[in-house]
C-alpha cells in the first residue's frame, strides 16, 4: 500500500505526546519529572520515494541550570511502519486524516535520506523561525553504495547508532557502516567525528574507516550570538561480531589465563595513535596556565570525591602530596588524546588487532574543553584504571587473589608495550603517572557513588593504593 508524505503544522510547543515520549528516553539527560521543552529549530530530510515527512526537531530543554538541547528526528507516515510499534511516539489526526509520528532512527525512510545526505554531499535547510541547515559531508569512500536494511543499536544511553547493512551495485554485500546520531547537541565541532575523520583519511588502521558526517546551524538561544554550529551525525566502517577488550579481559581473567601478549600489543597501539594524532594536530610545550588549569581539576575532583564519600577524608593529605609530587615533575608536551579511554573503548578484531573507538572525550565535560590538546598520559593512565577494574570485578571470588596479579601484570605488559612503541620512559614519568591514575580513580568514586554504589570500593580502594603507594618502586 502506498503511503503519501504528511506533517504535522509546526509549532514553538512541543506536542504533550512527544514531550512524554522525550521524558522516557535514556539520552534525556535532565532527572526533572516537569522538563520545559520547547523547539527552537528544524530541518528536513527528502523521501526521495515522497510518501514519508521527514524532519529533525531541534528541542531545548530549561529545566536544568544548563539548558541542554536535544536533537529528534521524527517521522510522519499516512499508515503504520511495519514493524515500529516501540517506535510509535503518536498517533494524531490532521484535518481528519492520521499521521503516525515514529522515531527517525527506526524508520527505513529516515536512514536512507540520512545516509544519502552524507554520501552525496547534500544540503537540507528550512525556512522561518524555525530555520535550521544540515549539510552532508563523504569521507574519502565510494558513494556507489545502496541500503539493503537499518536497525537501531540497543543499549546506548547517550546518542542513537544506526547499522546499515549495504550492498555495491552489483549486488555484493558491502562493509556495513554504523552512524552515530548524536542527541545532545553543543556548539562547535564534535572531537569524535573530527579526530577520528583525520586518522581514517591518513590511512590510520587502527580506527574504523570513516564514512561522512552531518554539520548544522541553528537558532541557539544558549549562545551570545543566538545561533551556534556543530556536527549531527557521524557515519564509519561497522566492525560485526568482534568483542570490546572488556569483554576479552574479563574472559582472560576468569580462566586464569596470561593478558601479558595482549595488553603489550594494546600499548604498542595505544602508543600508535599518539603518534598518530602527534602528526595530525598541533603539539606544543605544556604551559604553566594548562598546568595550573591541571592540577586545579585534579583538587576539584578530589574535594567532590570526598564529598560523595566522606571516608577519603582520611586520604587527604597524601592525596595532596602525590598532586605535588606532579607538580614537580617535568610534563611532556600537550597534543590530542582520546580523553576518555578504556578497555570498552578498543576492540579485537580478527586480522587486524585492536581498533580504538569512539574519541569523544569524558562526557562530563563540556564538548569545547574535550578538544583541548592534554596529556597523553591521561589515556595511559584511563587504561591502567580499566584494567584495575577488572580485578575489582572478581574482588568477591574465591580466586581475587590470582586476578589482582593477573591484572598487574597485564598493566606491566601495557606500559611495555607503550615505551616499546613510543620510545617514551613512562616509568621516569611515575609521578605525574601516578596524579593522573588518581585523578582517574577520584572521578570513579564520584561516578559510582551516584549510579552504582556497589562499585565504589573498586576506585576507593585505588585511590588509597596510589596515594600511599611506595614511591621508590617503579612498576605498575
Amino acid at each position: 500500500m502506498s503511503v503519501s508524505a504528511v506533517k504535522i503544522p509546526l509549532s514553538r510547543e512541543v506536542r504533550p505526546a512527544l514531550a512524554d515520549w522525550i521524558q522516557h528516553q535514556r539520552w534525556f539527560a535532565s532527572s526533572s519529572k516537569h522538563p520545559v521543552l520547547s523547539r527552537v529549530g528544524m530541518w528536513s530530510l527528502v523521501d526521495h520515494r515522497h510518501q514519508v515527512g521527514l524532519e529533525t526537531h531541534l528541542i531545548l530543554d530549561e529545566s536544568a541550570a544548563t539548558p541542554v538541547l536535544y536533537q529528534v528526528p521524527l517521522s510522519f507516515r499516512s499508515s503504520t511502519l511495519l514493524g515500529g510499534d516501540r517506535a510509535l511516539i503518536e498517533r494524531a489526526t490532521i484535518d481528519g486524516k492520521p499521521v503516525f509520528v515514529y522515531d527517525g532512527p527506526h524508520d527505513p525512510a529516515y536512514t536512507r535520506a540520512l545516509l544519502g545526505l552524507m554520501l552525496d554531499d547534500e544540503t537540507e535547510r528550512s525556512e522561518g523561525y524555525h530555520g535550521a541547515e544540515a549539510e552532508g559531508h563523504h569521507a574519502l569512500t565510494s558513494s556507489d553504495i545502496r541500503v539493503t536494511d537499518s536497525h537501531v543499536l540497543r543499549g546506548e544511553q547517550s546518542n542513537t547508532s544506526i547499522i546499515y547493512d549495504l550492498v555495491h551495485p552489483n549486488g555484493k554485500p558491502a562493509q556495513p557502516v554504523i552512524c552515530k546520531v548524536f542527541r545532545a547537541l553543543s556548539n562547535g565541532p564534535n572531537p569524535d567525528v573530527v579526530v577520528q575523520s583525520a586518522l581514517s583519511d591518513a590511512g590510520s588502521r587502527l580506527i574504523p574507516r570513516a564514512v561522512g558526517n552531518v554539520t548544522g546551524t541553528w537558532r541557539d538561544p544558549r549562545e551570545a550570538s543566538g545561533r551556534a554550529s556543530g556536527h549531527l551525525a557521524f557515519a564509519q566502517e561497522f566492525i560485526p561480531e568482534v568483542e570490546d577488550a572488556w569483554r576479552v579481559a574479563l574472559r582472560s581473567a576468569d580462566a586464569g589465563e596470561s593478558f601479558a601478549a595482549p595488553a603489550r600489543a594494546l600499548g604498542e597501539a595505544t602508543a600508535q595513535v599518539h603518534t598518530e594524532l602527534a602528526q595530525l594536530f598541533p603539539v606544543h610545550p605544556t604551559t604553566a596556565e594548562e598546568k595550573a588549569a591541571i592540577m586545579a581539576s585534579m583538587r576539584e575532583r578530589a574535594v567532590q570525591a570526598v564529598a560523595e564519600v566522606p571516608a577519603l577524608a582520611a586520604e587527604g593529605e597524601a592525596v595532596e602530596q602525590v598532586f605535588r609530587l606532579a607538580e614537580d615533575a617535568h610534563w611532556p608536551d600537550c597534543q590530542r588524546i582520546h580523553g576518555d579511554y578504556h578497555l570498552g573503548q578498543v576492540l579485537a578484531v580478527p586480522g587486524r588487532g585492536w581498533v580504538l573507538l569512539d574519541f569523544e572525550g569524558e562526557p562530563m565535560r563540556p564538548m569545547a574543553e574535550r578538544s583541548e590538546p592534554d596529556l597523553t598520559l591521561r589515556d595511559v593512565a584511563g587504561m591502567l584504571r580499566s584494567f584495575d577494574y577488572v580485578a575489582g570485578t572478581y574482588a568477591q571470588s574465591p580466586h581475587a587473589a590470582a586476578v589482582s596479579e593477573w591484572a598487574h601484570v597485564a598493566r606491566d605488559a601495557f606500559l611495555d608495550g607503550y615505551i616499546a612503541r613510543s620510545g617514551l620512559d613512562l616509568r621516569g614519568q611515575r609521578a605525574l603517572l601516578d596524579a593522573f591514575e588518581l585523578d582517574k580513580a577520584l572521578y570513579e568514586v564520584s561516578y559510582e557513588a551516584r549510579n552504582r554504589p556497589d562499585w565504589v570500593s573498586i576506585p576507593a580502594n585505588a585511590i588509597r593504593y596510589l596515594a600511599r603507594r611506595d614511591r621508590s618502586r617503579v612498576d605498575a
